[in-house]
C-alpha cells in the first residue's frame, strides 16, 4: 500500500472518532455553520441562560472547537502563539505556548485568527507567524513546521484568515497571496509533506489574495477540496492535489482590491460564493472537469452579498447576512430573492457568520450584540444577544441544548439549565 493510501486510511480511521455532536473545525463538521433544531437558548445575555463564563488569559479571534467534553482554542498570550484546552465544566485542562507570534494589523484581528481542527486523535493549529503544529489531545507537541520559513514569506496585506482543514491525506493549508500561492497537505501523524501544488493566478493588485478556508466536499465525483480565492473557484483531489476543475469569471473587469474573505458554502453539489468586496454572489454547479467557467455558473446576483460573513444554506435556501445587517434569503438553485429584511440599525458591522439551528439564525455583531431570528418566511426577532465584549466568532453548538460563544477576552457557555 502506498504512503498516501496509508496516510488516508489513518486519517479516515481517526475521523471516525469525531461524532456528529462534535464541532471539530471552523464552521463545524459539514463546514456550513448549520445544525438541526434543538433545545437551544434564544437569549444570550449576561443575565440569561449563562451556565458559566471564564476570562481567557490572552486575546483571540478564532472559533473554539469541541470534541467530546473537551474545548480547544487558540490565543495570543504575551505575544506568543498559544493553544489551550478546557472542559465543558469550565475547568482548564492544559495550556501550551508555541513560540513568538505575529502582531495583527486589523483592529478586529489577532495573530490567532485561524481556528484549530481535529481528526479525533490530534489537534492542528495555525497562526499568522506561519506556524502549523500538531498536538495530542492532552497538549503534547507532536510536530511543527513554519510554512513561511519553508516556502516563503507571508505577503497578505492583512491578517491571516484561513484555517487548517482535515482531509483524507492529512491536514491542508491554503496559502493564497501575492506571489507564490499554493495548497499543501501534511501527513497528520508525522508532519511530512503528502503533496503540495501551486494555486497561482495572474490577477490585479490584491485580487490575488484570499482569507477563505477550503472545504472537503462530498460530491458525486467523490471527495473534493473546494477552494475560493484569486477570482477562481477550484477543485482538487484530496489525496494527490491534482486540480480537477477551475471556474473563473468572478472578476470580469479585472478590478483591483477584490480580495475575498468569506468562505464558500456548499449545498449538495452547488457552491455559493460572495465576492467583489461583498457586492456580488454566485451559485456554481460543482460538476465537470477542466475549465468549467462557461458551464458551471447557475446564477449571479449583485447587491446582496457580504464581504465577511459566509453564506448559510438550509435546504434549498441560502441565507446571506450582509456586513451592515441586511439579511437576504435566496433560492439555492436560481439565486432568486425570496425575502430581504434589515436587522436593527447599528454602526457596528457583522463579521461572524450566522449560526443556523433548525429554523433559527444567531446573528452577532462585532460589538458582541445581536439577535436570534426566525430564518424562514419572516425575520421575527426571537431573542437578544449581548456578550459585553467584541467578537467576530460564530456561536458553537454543544450537544442539542447549549451554545459555546467566544469573545476577544472571554468564553461563555449558554444553556437553558
Amino acid at each position: 500500500m502506498s504512503r498516501i493510501l496509508l496516510a488516508a486510511t489513518s486519517v479516515l480511521m481517526a475521523a471516525s472518532l469525531v461524532v456528529a455532536a462534535d464541532w471539530p473545525n471552523y464552521r463545524g463538521p459539514d463546514s456550513n455553520t448549520a445544525v438541526p433544531a434543538g433545545d437551544y437558548p434564544l437569549d444570550l445575555t449576561p443575565d440569561k441562560n449563562v451556565v458559566w463564563r471564564i476570562d481567557l488569559p490572552g486575546e483571540g479571534t478564532s472559533s473554539p472547537i469541541v470534541l467530546g467534553d473537551a474545548i480547544f482554542l487558540t490565543s495570543e498570550v504575551d505575544g506568543k502563539d498559544t493553544v489551550a484546552s478546557y472542559g465543558l465544566d469550565s475547568q482548564p485542562r492544559w495550556t501550551k505556548s508555541l513560540g513568538p507570534g505575529a502582531e495583527a494589523k486589523h483592529r478586529n484581528a489577532t495573530g490567532a485568527n485561524p481556528s484549530p481542527a481535529t481528526d479525533g486523535e490530534r489537534l492542528f493549529v495555525y497562526y499568522k507567524s506561519g506556524l502549523l503544529a500538531a498536538l495530542s489531545l492532552g497538549g503534547e507537541e507532536l510536530w511543527r513546521v513554519n510554512l513561511q520559513e519553508q516556502y516563503g514569506e507571508n505577503t497578505l496585506w492583512w491578517d491571516l484568515g484561513t484555517s487548517p482543514v482535515v482531509t483524507p491525506a492529512g491536514v491542508l493549508i491554503a496559502v493564497m497571496q501575492a506571489g507564490d500561492s499554493y495548497l499543501v497537505t501534511l501527513d497528520a501523524a508525522t508532519g511530512e509533506v503528502a503533496w503540495k501544488t501551486p494555486r497561482q493566478f495572474d490577477r490585479p493588485e490584491e485580487s490575488d489574495q484570499s482569507y477563505t478556508t477550503p472545504i472537503v466536499a462530498d460530491l458525486p465525483r467523490g471527495k473534493t477540496i473546494v477552494t475560493f480565492g484569486a477570482d477562481h473557484l477550484t477543485g482538487h483531489d484530496p489525496l494527490t492535489g491534482e486540480q480537477l476543475f477551475v471556474c473563473g469569471g468572478f472578476n470580469p473587469n479585472d478590478e483591483a482590491m477584490w480580495r475575498v474573505i468569506g468562505s464558500p458554502t456548499i449545498g449538495g453539489d452547488i457552491a455559493v460564493v460572495t465576492y467583489g468586496r461583498g457586492e456580488f454572489m454566485a451559485g456554481v454547479k460543482l460538476a465537470g472537469s477542466g475549465d468549467i467557467t462557461e458551464t458551471a455558473r447557475l446564477w449571479t446576483r449583485q447587491g446582496v452579498g457580504a464581504d465577511v460573513p459566509c453564506p448559510v444554506i438550509g435546504g434549498e435556501r441560502v441565507y446571506q447576512l450582509g456586513d451592515k445587517g441586511v439579511l437576504t434569503c435566496l433560492d439555492l438553485n436560481t439565486g432568486e430573492t425570496l425575502r430581504s429584511s434589515k436587522l436593527p440599525r447599528s454602526r457596528q458591522a457583522y463579521y461572524a457568520t450566522p449560526l443556523m439551528v433548525g429554523n433559527w439564525l444567531y446573528c452577532v455583531r462585532e460589538d458582541g450584540e445581536g439577535h436570534t431570528l426566525v430564518a424562514h418566511d419572516t425575520a421575527e426577532i426571537l431573542g437578544e444577544i449581548d456578550l459585553g465584549d467584541d467578537t467576530v466568532v460564530t456561536p458553537v453548538p454543544v450537544g442539542h441544548n447549549r451554545l459555546l460563544v467566544r469573545t476577544r477576552h472571554r468564553l461563555y457557555l449558554f444553556g437553558k439549565d
